[in-house]
């Protein structure tokens, strides 16, 4: 039997749970950008041009923003554990049917099966990111939610990090359908382990008193929407459309959602044109490129997981949620521009130096889902961060095909960088002009 004074100790069980979510980020992330990877491979092999490649990479998002709302009504419904298993089950599934493209295939059948099964796994991930806020706002208190939201969120540039190398290896020496082979089989075997390693606070076994009280007190919904839950018994029932209008002509809402379109632009960008833009532009090879993509995506890291503490640590320092999310998020976009000097240096190294000084910026201004976890409805978590993420998904379907229109037209990047460069600058306007005070929302019922 544990002590008196053991068992008042919290446990921190919520950080198991964070490092789950990290991991599956990740290898969500990585499934994106496999397509960035062996793309240039299989442009080789099936002849695609530029526009086919954006409409290709697009696919993904097509359906991404289609499903965000039909996946937030599920969150919101079935709750994040059940939803997200079966999320990153069918993803894998689909990730690894992209394996079964035949060489003798024609470039159009090519173009149609890529574009189809892409758009499947943009539809299976749909729910990812709102359950993660989901996840988030149920396990962490307010003051820590800031460094919770950026550690998941910066593992979109760990997954560039670990697995554009591994990748690109694989491409380079096996070729490039065992990469969707090892990524499916990869996803499958995490599906499975969500599914037993994930509860609501409420309901973890290893959960003990004195960490649910630590996570309640500070603001946590510890039932994450399960089924009996007094959450999951505030949601409204038959008025979604009538909610969903309240979110949308929220002006703070929708300054945030234009922040997060605009912040995306430079993750599709890194997520799509951004291996390809270092073969094309810079002739590197592709071994080359994999490890290039290395260096940003790990600055990248760095400032997600920095910009969260920093703004956790104004919190904690007494400064209102609008300064210490706003702060972040401001700074790091302005560091973000950057990228647009790319274009007057021809040094790989400075090259290489500039995006990773952009991607840091981007790391340490990704704030938008630590925002979200702050002012979402209590009743809708799962419907607004859909909202929010459709905002940002429109820009994976927006920003593949623009560089692709302009490298056909120009046949250089240098637009490419400008056009993605001044995205972070309409974040900074969104944030600083529309945003006004970062507080949670209350629903007219």
């Amino acid at each position: 039997m544990p002590s008196t004074a053991e068992a008042s100790k919290p446990t921190r069980v919520r950080y198991w749970v964070l490092l789950m979510i990290f991991i599956v980020t990740t290898v969500n992330y990585a499934d994106r950008a496999t397509l960035s990877i062996t793309g240039p491979a299989m442009r080789q092999e099936f002849g695609f041009d530029t526009i086919q490649m954006g409409y290709i990479f697009s696919a993904f998002s097509w359906a991404y923003v289609l499903s965000q709302m039909p996946g937030g009504w599920l969150l919101d419904r079935f709750g994040a554990r059940k939803v997200y298993a079966a999320s990153i089950f069918f993803w894998s599934v689909f990730t690894l049917m992209q394996a079964s493209i035949g060489v003798a295939t024609s470039a159009a059948l090519a173009v149609t099966t890529l574009f189809v099964m892409r758009f499947f796994v943009g539809m299976a991930e749909a729910p990812a990111f709102p359950a993660n806020a989901k996840v988030v706002a149920s396990w962490f208190p307010t003051k820590e939610r800031g460094t919770a939201s950026a550690i998941f969120n910066a593992a979109q540039y760990f997954a560039a990090v670990v697995f554009t190398p591994i990748m690109a290896a694989v491409t380079h020496w096996l070729g490039w359908h065992y990469v969707y082979l090892f990524m499916g089989a990869l996803g499958v075997s995490l599906a499975i382990a969500w599914w037993f390693l994930i509860h609501s606070p409420a309901r973890h076994p290893s959960v003990n008193k004195a960490e649910l009280d630590h996570i309640e007190t500070g603001g946590g919904l510890i039932h994450m929407g399960e089924r009996g839950g007094p959450t999951a018994a505030a949601l409204p029932k038959g008025q979604t459309a009538f909610y969903v209008k309240q979110l949308l002509t929220n002006r703070m809402l929708l300054g945030v959602y234009i922040g997060q379109f605009s912040i995306n632009v430079l993750t599709y960008f890194f997520l799509t044109w951004f291996p390809v833009y270092l073969v094309q532009e810079r002739h590197m090879t592709i071994m080359q490129a994999g490890f290039m993509v290395s260096l940003p995506a790990i600055c990248g890291f760095v400032g997600g997981v920095f910009g969260g503490v920093v703004s956790d640590w104004m919190m904690r320092k007494g400064f209102t949620a609008t300064a210490a999310r706003k702060t972040p998020i401001v700074v790091g976009m302005l560091m973000s521009m950057t990228m647009i000097l790319c274009n007057y240096v021809s040094a790989d190294w400075m090259i290489v130096g500039l995006m990773a000084l952009a991607f840091f910026g981007k790391g340490f201004g990704a704030l938008g889902w630590a925002v979200m976890a702050d002012v979402a409805p209590k009743e809708v978590i799962g419907l607004a961060g859909s909202i929010f993420n459709t905002f940002g998904a429109v820009a994976g379907i927006v920003t593949p095909i623009v560089i692709g229109y302009i490298l056909a037209a120009t046949g250089s990047f240098a637009g490419a960088l400008v056009f993605v460069g001044l995205n972070a600058l309409v974040t900074v306007f969104a944030y600083l002009v529309i945003v006004k005070d970062i507080k949670r929302i209350e629903l007219k019922h």
